[in-house]
């Protein structure tokens, strides 16, 4: 009689920044079997009590590597100015990277990045929650299997009231921008997901509400290679009342992805429910096990270069596009590769 196949050892992982978004990592950990938390790192004393009594807390990568303890992947969860050195660190010890997004503030930055990794062997993998929510990845296989026919407009809203006056995330030199690029990054990434790559963009910065030294409020509108016109709000300021955080018409329908539900409708017919909402730690789980999926080899993922370089490019094209309020053309890999 055969034996039954044993479970593959966890991957040992550093979590490296313990801001806020760390509490929901932790608890999509709990759900991924595959990853092992072994340490936690962040230069703040606060964080580092937070979570003293959960594994070993280090005030920096120097401290943690001569700890000289088991590692073989890294999530780097720390502002998007550090991103670069942090990866970049981790890879040189030879464990594989998630890094949150954005993945860099600038595209020399992101280039640089992904070269790194590919020289080192390791992987390095750009963290975008929405792409593993499940009721966009039902939505992607309702639009591949043509439900809503050819897809015309589409309309994403990440608006809502946040005080970010005290935040890191308001401070250019920390972020590398606004609203744009904090909340942007995931509106290109979901759209590109959804639609495919974007050819052009125009972007707009609305009145400022908040005292901040960046935009608080955005509007970008794309055109997809696919034809399909897109238009993004972005606010920390303004919230709109809406349900559906994206919508989709097409030649034969409309599709719904919603906080609270999901659904689809043909021209002329009743609405039918493919989703139950938005769960952030069911995401960040999902994201957490296509990373170990990857890292064993035994798929590709779900995001790849391509995508983590293609949203830092748009961002940048939008940034551009406001700045000389024009549209801008985005560039395609081949384009990049020779700038």
């Amino acid at each position: 009689m055969a034996e039954p196949a044993s479970e593959p050892v966890p991957i040992d992982l550093v979590l490296v920044g313990a801001g806020g978004i760390a509490n929901a990592y932790l608890q999509a950990l709990l759900r991924t079997p595959q990853l092992r938390l072994r340490a936690i790192v962040d230069p703040a004393p606060a964080a580092r009590d937070r979570h003293r009594d959960l594994v070993p807390v280090f005030a920096d990568l120097e401290s943690l590597f001569a700890a000289g303890l088991p590692l073989q992947a890294g999530l780097v969860l720390a502002p998007p100015v550090h991103h670069e050195a942090l990866a970049g660190a981790l890879l040189q010890r030879g464990l594989h990277v998630l890094c949150e997004k954005p993945l860099a503030i600038d595209v020399a930055t992101a280039e640089r990045m992904l070269a790194r990794a590919a020289r080192s062997g390791r992987r390095l993998m750009m963290g975008s929650k929405f792409r593993y929510t499940e009721d966009v990845a039902r939505a992607r296989h309702l639009l591949d299997e043509r439900c809503c026919g050819d897809i015309v407009m589409y309309e994403n809203v990440f608006c809502s009231h946040v005080d970010m006056t005290r935040r890191w995330n308001s401070d250019p030199a920390t972020s590398g921008g606004g609203v744009l690029i904090d909340n942007g990054c995931h509106s290109v990434d979901l759209a590109r997901f959804l639609l495919g790559p974007i050819a052009r963009v125009q972007a707009m910065f609305g009145r400022r509400a908040q005292p901040l030294p960046v935009e608080d409020t955005a509007r970008i509108l794309f055109q997809s290679h696919g034809g399909a016109l897109g238009s993004i709000d972005l606010s920390w300021s303004v919230h709109k009342e809406t349900d559906a955080y994206v919508r989709i018409h097409g030649t034969a329908g409309t599709l719904e992805i919603g906080w609270r539900l999901s659904r689809w409708k043909q021209v002329g017919g009743d609405w039918q429910v493919f989703g139950r909402g938005y769960d952030k730690v069911a995401a960040f789980a999902a994201q957490l096990h296509d990373f170990a999926a990857w890292m064993r080899g035994e798929r590709e993922p779900v995001i790849g270069d391509a995508d983590a370089l293609a949203s830092v490019v748009v961002v940048d094209c939008a940034y551009r596009s406001a700045a000389e309020e024009r549209w801008i053309a985005v560039p395609g890999p081949s384009a990049i590769a020779a700038g």
